[in-house]
């Protein structure tokens, strides 16, 4: 990305409280963080991880329940939650890179659902009902999270964090190694690489990054609840990262608006009963017709006819 598209992301994300409900915006933002942590693995890595929402439910999990029972700021609850995914995510992966193709995929999403089955029956989750009111608090102890013109900053100001962090990750050295594996591990192991060590950090990153948007949509919704952590929040994932862009940085940001205006444009209609038919309708549509995305096709077509 050059400065000037860096700019006027900047520029749009500073000025769209002006004219849209800031709460919608910062769901959208949420879940581009969490995109942007999936499509790290996926488009940039070569993993297809169907338990993503582990990651993302551990954050929101242990942020929820440390600012409600500590009395933890929302800074320090953040952090906590993020480094807690990290963790889970460094188990998993230890677990899950000695796989690959669909047995990876498969270990995942059975990890996911044993994750999930347990914080259903722990008590400190809340059960069924989840955890409730979790306080936004003051962070640093300065700026009110109460009102939602802050929060929508602070929360704005994480999701360029996490994006700038995928960023950097995939224009460094490191993330040069992570597409050769994608594209040929064979020989990217014949280099003498240890694709396994690669492998794994990058599952870290990318639940650590997905963890840090768990943690910020609890903080914004107040709630942590099982939908967190459900199978089902992991395949709207790999759905928010194909119909954007796989491989794409801006895709997963566009991915996440999309699926997200969808959702709650057609969830007080009376279409709401259909949303999830009505998205795997665009999810077929997505594989058929334009299997790289909004953004990779935007590119294909610029750089066909402009360049």
């Amino acid at each position: 990305m050059t400065n000037t598209k860096i700019a006027l992301l900047v520029g749009l994300g500073l000025l769209a409280p002006l004219v849209i409900y800031p709460v919608f915006l910062m769901k959208v933002l949420c879940f581009a963080l969490f995109a942007c942590a999936f499509n790290l693995l996926l488009g940039f890595t070569g993993l297809l991880s169907f338990g993503h929402a582990a990651f993302l439910g551990t954050g929101g999990y242990v942020t929820g329940y440390l600012m409600i029972n500590t009395g933890l700021t929302p800074e320090l609850g953040i952090l906590c939650g993020t480094l807690a995914a990290g963790v889970v995510g460094a188990v998993y992966g230890k677990l899950a890179v000695k796989r690959e193709g669909i047995y990876f995929a498969m270990v995942t999403l059975a990890l996911a659902q044993l994750l999930f089955f347990v914080y259903l029956q722990a008590p400190f989750t809340g059960g069924e009902d989840g955890l409730q009111g979790v306080p936004r608090g003051f962070l640093f102890g300065l700026i009110d999270l109460t009102d939602n013109t802050y929060l929508y900053y602070v929360v704005y100001a994480i999701f360029l964090f996490g994006f700038w962090l995928v960023y950097r990750t995939v224009h460094s050295p490191f993330g040069q190694i992570l597409k050769a594996i994608r594209e040929n591990e064979p020989r990217a192991i014949s280099l003498g690489y240890n694709v396994s060590q690669y492998k794994w950090v990058a599952f870290v990153i990318s639940a650590a990054l997905a963890g840090l948007a768990g943690s910020t949509k609890t903080l914004v919704f107040q709630l942590a609840s099982l939908n967190d952590v459900h199978w089902h929040l992991s395949g709207e994932v790999v759905l928010m990262t194909l119909l954007g862009g796989m491989g794409t940085i801006a895709g997963p940001l566009v991915g996440a608006g999309v699926v997200v205006t969808i959702q709650n444009y057609l969830s007080g209609g009376e279409l709401g009963n259909y949303v999830s038919i009505i998205m795997g309708v665009i999810f077929i549509i997505c594989v058929l017709l334009f299997r790289n995305g909004i953004v990779g096709e935007l590119q294909r077509l610029i750089k066909r006819n402009f360049s």
